[in-house]
Order: C-alpha cells, then structure tokens, then sequence
C-alpha cells in the first residue's frame, strides 16, 4: 500500500484528509515542522503532504531542509497562502505540487496519484522484471507464465524492491516500511523474508539482479 505523510497541524483538517485517504494509503499524521522532517528522512514514505504554517518549523523550512539533504520524496504543499510569490517559493525550493486551501479531497487525491504515477509508485499496471509479473490489482505473481504464491509481507517486499531499482535499500528502512516502528518483531525479520522470496522466485532474473550489501541492506540493480 502507498505510504504518506501528512504534516498537518489543524487537526480537524488532518483527519479528515486521514479518513479520506484510508482505504488508499497507510496515512502518518505528524502536526508540527520538527516531527515532519524528522519521519521524512526515515525515506519510507512515498509522498508528502505538507502544510506550511506549522509550529515549531514551518514548511517551507522543512522543504529546504529535505532537499539540501538530498530526499527527493515527492512534496505536494498544501496551504491558505496562495500569492504567486509563495507559490514561486514553494516550487524553488522543490515542492512538486502545491494545492491552496480550501480544496476538494477528490481533487487532493487525483493530485497524490497524479505524482506518484510519475515516479512510477502508484499504477494500475503489472509490474515486469525479466520472466517475473506481479499483478498489483490480484496481488499475483506469475514466472514464465506460472503462478508462483507470495503471501502478505512477501509480496509486499517484492512490489517494494521493483519499485526501487537501483536504490540501496537499507534493512532498517524497510523494516520501518513494511513492519512499522512499533513493530514486535525484530530487524532480522527482513533477512527472513528475502530469503523465502529468493527460493520462491530461484532461477529468475530478479533473483540474479538482487545484491545483499554487506551490515547495509539491499540492492535491485535494473534488468537490462
């Protein structure tokens, strides 16, 4: 399921973008700038939905700050200052999207989808690597034309790999995205579950794609 975050100090406005969005994406709601770039930075997250007059950190702060660091997590600002001169501000300092309020929540989401299908995080398409096809919509995985079964977290590692080519994926971050912070178990668990989709999927091109880094994490290098 997609990841968001929302950085949203009015809560009555933050819960109901939350309830909204529930049956489309895993929803964190954070309410002040600091706890913002603070989640942001974990990477897990595929989109950000940022308020700008925060407490503590303002947007715009929290904006800067991620892209100076390098996190090109895609950022649609949402917010009442609706000058052009902010507006100009808001997309120099690298927001993708910037939706004044008040809005429609039909809008807001055709807006998130609209950005995630750039980057190739939200499709209505199979997913293909070499002779391996995941059916998003049936949670299917077939190779060669086989079904093969991946179940639950399984297949949620193997859509989170595909999705990441190219991409050092450290196992604390994917631990954090596919097990959650309070999670009971521990951090070997990703280990476990690379290692069933590996012997599951033995003989394919994304096994042979698929690099351990040494005390790191993981690696999808492209098919070419």
């Amino acid at each position: 399921m997609i990841k968001l975050l929302l950085v949203e100090d009015d809560l009555s406005l933050s819960n109901s973008i939350f309830d909204f969005l529930d049956d489309f994406a895993d929803v964190t709601q954070v309410f002040d700038g600091d706890e913002g770039l603070y989640e942001a930075e974990s990477g897990i997250y595929d989109l950000i939905l940022l308020d700008l007059m925060l407490p503590e950190k303002n947007g715009f702060q929290v904006l800067k700050e991620l892209r100076e660091k390098d996190i090109k997590i895609p950022v649609l600002i949402m917010t009442a200052k609706e000058s052009l001169d902010d507006k100009g501000h808001g997309f120099e300092l690298g927001a993708d999207d910037y939706l004044t309020k008040p809005f429609y929540l039909e809008e807001l989401k055709m807006r998130i989808q609209a950005l995630l299908k750039r980057t190739g995080k939200f499709t209505d398409k199979n997913l293909t690597f070499g002779n391996v096809v995941v059916d998003l919509g049936q949670k299917e995985v077939q190779v060669d034309g086989q079904p093969i079964e991946l179940l639950g977290k399984e297949f949620d590692l193997l859509v989170y790999l595909l999705q990441n080519q190219n991409v050092i994926l450290p196992k604390t971050q994917i631990f954090d995205r596919l097990w959650g912070f309070d999670s009971d178990t521990t951090i070997s668990v990703v280990e476990v579950y690379v290692s069933k989709i590996r012997k599951k999927l033995k003989g394919t091109d994304f096994v042979d794609k698929l690099q351990t880094l040494r005390s790191v994490g993981y690696i999808l290098k492209s098919h070419e």
